[in-house]
């Protein structure tokens, strides 16, 4: 008798049979949306075949699952650029994007960032430095003139403000603020500032639930409650503008993120801020 082929399109039973036997733990992980998902629901042989992949996912897991699994596979094929420069930590931000599914690109030339659907700016390092290599490389023009989503991250949110107290430095003038040292105020005022600590989102941004929980809704802060924690590593801050759109309190109340047009920025370190981080990081990869 011959073998019956069912296809929800380019899928014989027998995949399907096949693929049945890993779905329980792939389920689980593509409602987290954790790394494994990601590579053994998405990228593995599924390139390409996106609408048979969906139609496998809703029919059997769901919608939530398959509107997860359809995210994560366009996030795959995004060109996602890293701007290149001489600031450190850049290698965990490639490695946070890499346990998304993506692999980025880690370059400083002008047209690959112009090209890129996204473009992060990460790095730990000193202000003065950073600006001098961005000059030189006319990265500073170069990154004020993107129009796609760009995410600052830690240094990167302060080279996007105006001015810096380190190095007394002019920056990007993307966000028209000041950054400035922390000054401990007590014996037990550390700097630099190391650590997890809590994530305000400014109630603008917030939703009410039913069930009462406030709830974000700017788009790097989807689906994140109000206290959520992250992790910050910094000696330097930017106070509180109109384009804060979270704050954390450490000897004084400061910005956590910033926002304008399509410019983002965190303080704190997203890719090394853990389940919420992943959550901000895969926010930022579906902004439109």
């Amino acid at each position: 008798m011959q073998t019956l082929s069912l296809w929800v399109p380019c899928l014989s039973l027998q995949t399907l049979t096949t693929k049945w036997k890993t779905i329980p733990e792939r389920v689980a992980a593509i409602k987290m949306g954790s790394s494994r998902g990601v590579s053994g629901g998405v990228q593995e042989g599924f390139r390409g075949r996106w609408w048979a992949f969906s139609v496998f996912f809703v029919i059997f897991l769901g919608k939530e699952a398959g509107k997860t699994a359809k995210n994560m596979y366009l996030c795959a094929r995004m060109k996602i650029a890293i701007v290149k420069y001489n600031a450190g930590n850049i290698y965990s931000v490639v490695h946070a994007l890499r346990r998304l599914g993506v692999e980025p690109v880690l370059t400083d030339d002008a047209a690959e960032l112009r090209a890129a659907d996204k473009v992060l700016f990460p790095g730990q390092g000193e202000a003065s430095q950073a600006m001098s290599y961005l000059r030189e490389h006319g990265l500073d023009e170069v990154i004020r003139s993107l129009r796609q989503p760009v995410l600052g991250i830690c240094i990167g949110q302060q080279l996007m403000c105006r001015h810096s107290e380190e190095g007394d430095t002019e920056c990007l003038g993307i966000f028209p603020a000041e950054v400035k040292r922390f000054q401990p105020q007590r014996h037990e005022d550390k700097v630099p500032h190391m650590g997890w600590n809590e994530l305000r989102i400014e109630n603008e941004t917030l939703e009410m639930k039913h069930e009462g929980e406030e709830v974000s809704v700017n788009p790097l802060f989807r689906g994140l409650a109000d206290g959520d924690f992250v992790y910050f590593v910094h000696s330097f801050y930017v106070p509180q503008c109109e384009f804060t759109t979270a704050t954390t309190d450490y000897i004084l109340p400061f910005s956590a993120a910033l926002h304008k047009d399509n410019f983002y920025a965190t303080q704190f370190h997203p890719e090394k801020s853990g389940a919420t981080g992943e959550k901000i990081l895969r926010n930022f990869l579906e902004v439109e």
